[in-house]
């Protein structure tokens, strides 16, 4: 029998990832991973530092693979934790402040968790928090977040029509229609054309009842509050139905949440990160799964940051990295939630 493979990058070694993946791995409230193979992409530098910080796993369980195989992996025991070293550098972290060699650690174990995604080897990528400063001042000029990476080295070429950073969390499902922008710029690139796209995009990779957030208070109160919703949004949403798409909006984004909450929509389409996040995090911060829609294969994350004043401290919350690896598992079974069909909502 087949046994799935899940990459799981170490992040920036500077911050909680190594120890919330150790943690999330270990005994006493270890996800299960219904027979998957966990495989640790990352410096054994950076988990042997935090090995002290997880009494909980053990490190007899932890077995480099340097050449890793599909084959090789799935014949792992049963309880073994896989370990691919793509640095192989012994050094010392220095906990909460990223440098150089944390920013190169995290983009080798980013790039060889791509390699095995990209060749087969990893059914999905598993990917802990990074600094995008650490990683565009020292290897990486522009880099922007994991989001756009992994989306430039699989080919695909514009946010939005390609792929999509979305949410999932236990109540609610968020879209991103832009993400890293200063709010001015978002404003001065809202179109239509943009708004159909993403619409199509969250339609062919999640599929569902999507609601549209309006852009002003009440959605522009019929033009009292602004005209970008009755002239760009409304008209977007209007030819995504005409397309098949069960698309609805733009809906007063005041209420918007609560009413997705309730099952009224599967997902709501949020015009500008913080209008989509902040309900997110406010709802359900800790539980939300960040997965890229639009990629070759299946890649999630946890909804936080490096949270470097916790690291090397012991104190680290593994709790969100297990919501997300038992996320990953049922998005590899094709249970994604459906929330408002489920509840039969009216159309």
């Amino acid at each position: 029998m087949t046994r799935r493979v899940l990459a799981l990058t170490q992040g920036d070694p500077a911050g909680v990832g190594p120890e919330i993946l150790l943690r999330a791995l270990g005994a006493g409230g270890a996800v299960e991973l219904g027979g998957s193979v966990p495989l640790l992409v990352g410096e054994r530098a950076a988990f042997e530092a935090v090995f002290q910080l997880v009494p909980g796993f053990e490190r007899s369980r932890l077995l480099e693979v340097a050449s890793p195989s599909r084959a090789a992996l799935e014949a792992l025991p049963p309880g073994a934790v896989g370990l691919l070293d793509p640095v192989g550098e012994r050094r010392t972290i220095r906990f909460g402040a990223s440098g150089a060699a944390d920013a190169r650690g995290a983009m080798a174990a980013l790039d060889a968790a791509i390699d095995l995604a990209r060749r087969g080897i990893a059914d999905a990528i598993v990917t802990a928090p990074i600094s995008k400063a650490s990683i565009a001042g020292h290897v990486r000029p522009g880099f922007v977040g994991h989001t756009d990476y992994l989306a430039e080295a699989c080919g695909l070429t514009r946010y939005g029509r390609d792929y999509l950073m979305a949410f999932l969390a236990p109540e609610l499902q968020v879209a991103l229609l832009t993400v890293h922008v200063p709010l001015a710029r978002v404003l001065a690139e809202l179109d239509a054309a943009s708004i159909g796209e993403a619409l199509a995009c969250l339609q062919r990779h999640a599929g569902g009842r999507i609601a549209v957030a309006g852009l002003n208070p009440h959605a522009g109160e019929g033009g009292l509050i602004g005209d970008e919703d009755a002239a760009i949004v409304a008209p977007a949403v209007a030819a995504a139905r005409a397309a098949g798409i069960d698309a609805l909006g733009p809906e007063s984004p005041d209420s918007l949440f609560a009413r997705a909450r309730r099952g009224e929509f599967d997902w709501v389409l949020a015009l500008y990160h913080d209008q989509g996040l902040i309900a997110v995090k406010t709802a359900s911060f800790g539980s939300a799964t960040n997965w890229t829609l639009g990629l070759p294969f299946l890649r999630t994350s946890v909804d936080h940051g490096t949270a470097f004043p916790l690291a090397g401290t012991g104190r680290a919350d593994a709790a969100p990295m297990r919501a997300v690896l038992a996320t990953t598992l049922a998005l590899l079974d094709g249970r994604l939630p459906r929330r408002a069909a489920a509840r039969g909502a009216a159309g």
